[in-house]
């Protein structure tokens, strides 16, 4: 079977379209069991699996795991809140990506100040920001895919190799310009969080921090 390419870039695009993050309005008010809150996830972000209907987006041990290691609050009378599940979310996008340490250096401020709070800038006023950064995200995403998948075939334009080898070796400049793309933002991503953990080690912010937690 013969690859095309831009059948290929088709279908990728076709397939960012179809992916859908979860808006506010969609996440419950209500306070979920485990069964529930699973359910809903597996529901609703089974289509940004690799594998939908083999992959598990959550289970009952990794979010017992990430109580136990202080990402997420532990339930109340063993039910879930709205604002474990906008946690669970970000964990779960930010988890594919970056390490439990740095998730943990990410989001301890979110969980630390906003978690359960009733302010006026509270973690479901933060989601929607997030969701609408996301939303504004999507084109030039596909836009900046379209312009590195040009680019790659341009390449291995040989009259030595064949046009099968040919389209596979272009498959393969289109991923190592992907693969970098993200290996650049990755660094710069831990970079910005190593950062962070510097500042909050500062003995400054130690001794603020005492202060508020007294409080």
């Amino acid at each position: 079977m013969t690859i095309d390419n831009d059948d290929l870039l088709n279908s990728i695009m076709a397939s960012l379209g179809r992916i859908e993050t979860i808006s506010l309005d969609e996440i419950p008010n209500i306070d979920l069991y485990m069964d529930q809150l699973t359910s809903f996830m597996d529901e609703r972000l089974k289509k940004t699996t690799r594998h939908p209907g083999e992959d598990k987006i959550l289970t009952k041990t990794m979010i017992n795991n990430y109580a136990k290691n202080d990402l997420l609050p532990p339930p109340v009378k063993k039910k879930y809140s709205k604002d474990h599940l906008i946690l669970l979310i970000v964990i779960y996008y930010l988890k594919s990506i970056l390490s439990i340490n740095d998730i943990q250096t990410l989001i301890e401020p979110l969980k630390r100040r906003f978690y359960g709070a009733e302010d006026k800038l509270d973690l479901s006023r933060i989601y929607e920001t997030l969701y609408q950064l996301q939303e504004e995200s999507l084109e030039p995403v596909k836009e900046d895919i379209s312009k590195r998948y040009e680019r790659a075939m341009q390449t291995f334009d040989d009259p030595d190799i064949t046009d099968e080898e040919q389209k596979k070796m272009r498959l393969f400049s289109f991923i190592t310009l992907l693969s970098y793309d993200v290996y650049v933002k990755k660094l710069l991503i831990e970079k910005i969080l190593d950062n962070m953990t510097e500042n909050d080690d500062k003995p400054d912010n130690k001794k603020e921090k005492k202060t508020k937690d007294k409080k």
